[in-house]
């Protein structure tokens, strides 16, 4: 009898209408694409609606004020005010004070002064009698000082390290000094019309070593300036006078220098911006034409503002630097504004109830008219949130349309 041979391979019978494993691999392959490109769009579509959201609010220009809070304060209009650090500081003859920005009183001094004006560098601030001989040092935390002068004070400047520097007023030969926290004297400069000119204005880095003069003088019927540089560390005591550079613009007025930061300054002339890089020794770096009659200047540590008068228009312009001498703002605008500041990313002008707003990037975030007149406005966090001070006290505040 012939035996049948069984086979080594195993034969499995697919039951009909049932799916292979690559057909099940590729179904779940084209499911997966499927549902990545539906997520895709969904993400597209969420992106498309809040770019549109976030242009529609921070692209238009708000008219009008909504008041959230008001914090009080009856004797706001018997004050001024200026933004520092994560406050305000409240100055008057009598007294000066650092608020949060609820109202609330964090520290106070008392003094008499007949003719306040104030200077800040970072976390200091001194407050000095424009006339008179007597200057207070503060910082975040309260007093640091007092600096009693000899001679009448006519410009002021102070450091990060609460080093103030100071122009004293004296008919033949003005004095220019630099005095610490405890109000003793750190160096004397004496200085001589027909020598380098009458010093216009001041400053000080924010570490107190150098020391940023310009000076205004006449040569055959001419007018000139000078910008000074002195240095009281290492690289000024091997100087004539602590002297480091000396630069001279014929025929121009340089009445404003501030440093920037610590490494570029710059003096602002009545036609031209020099700004100069350095700390020890600055250089003049770049130089900025300017084509109008200067109104306003202000800055911080990242940019120069300028509110500018254009021969034959009627509108005045407003000018924006950054620290490397690019012009990133140019906008034409109408109205007077005596107050101008920038405050981390806005430019922001007042004079009275007007008020107008604008960001660096051009966008012209509010015009219109506060209930009471302006001293001091603060952006907060928040969508157009501000913090204002008038003669009611201090106000939340919202833009709106």
């Amino acid at each position: 009898m012939e035996r049948k041979k069984k086979s080594n391979q195993q034969i499995t019978d697919i039951p009909d209408g049932a799916m292979s494993v690559e057909n099940m691999e590729e179904m779940l392959n084209e499911r997966r694409k499927y549902l990545k490109k539906k997520d895709c769009l969904i993400i597209a579509a969420v992106l498309l609606i809040v770019t549109g959201a976030y242009l529609l609010i921070h692209l238009q220009t708000y008219t009008s004020v909504n008041v959230a809070a008001t914090y009080g304060g009856k004797d706001a209009g018997n004050n001024s005010y200026q933004e520092f650090g994560k406050g305000i500081l409240k100055y008057s003859r009598d007294g000066i004070s650092f608020l949060n920005k609820k109202g609330e009183e964090v520290w106070n001094q008392p003094y008499q002064i007949k003719t306040p004006v104030i200077c800040t560098c970072g976390t200091s601030a001194a407050v000095a009698d424009k006339g008179g001989n007597d200057i207070y040092v503060f910082d975040r935390k309260g007093p640091k000082g007092e600096i009693h002068t000899t001679l009448p004070i006519e410009k002021t400047a102070v450091s990060g390290q609460g080093i103030v520097s100071v122009i004293l007023k004296d008919e033949s030969s003005p004095l220019i000094a630099c005095y610490d926290t405890a109000g003793n004297l750190l160096a004397e400069l004496k200085t001589s019309f027909g020598d380098s000119g009458y010093p216009m204005d001041i400053s000080i880095s924010e570490n107190g070593e150098t020391l940023m003069v310009s000076f205004m003088g006449m040569e055959n019927g001419r007018v000139f300036s000078k910008i000074h540089y002195y240095n009281f560390g290492d690289a000024g005591k091997e100087e004539n006078n602590y002297l480091t550079t000396s630069d001279v613009y014929e025929d121009m007025l340089v009445p404003s220098v501030f440093f920037m930061d610590k490494t570029v300054s710059a003096a602002v002339g009545d036609h031209e911006i020099i700004l100069y890089r350095g700390q020890e020794k600055p250089e003049a770096a770049v130089n900025i034409p300017l084509d109008g009659e200067i109104k306003s200047v202000f800055h911080n540590s990242r940019y120069i503002g300028l509110i500018l008068k254009k021969e034959g228009k009627s509108e005045n312009e407003l000018r924006l630097y950054d620290r490397a001498g690019k012009k990133i703002l140019s906008e034409d605008f109408d109205g007077d504004y005596n107050h101008a500041k920038i405050s981390g990313n806005q430019i922001i002008m007042y004079n009275g109830r007007q008020c107008s707003v604008y960001t660096k990037n051009g966008v012209h975030k509010f015009t219109g008219e506060f209930d009471s007149a302006i001293l001091e406005l603060i952006p907060v966090f928040g969508l157009n949130k501000y913090i204002v001070i008038n003669a009611d006290g201090m106000q939340s505040v919202q833009f709106v349309k």
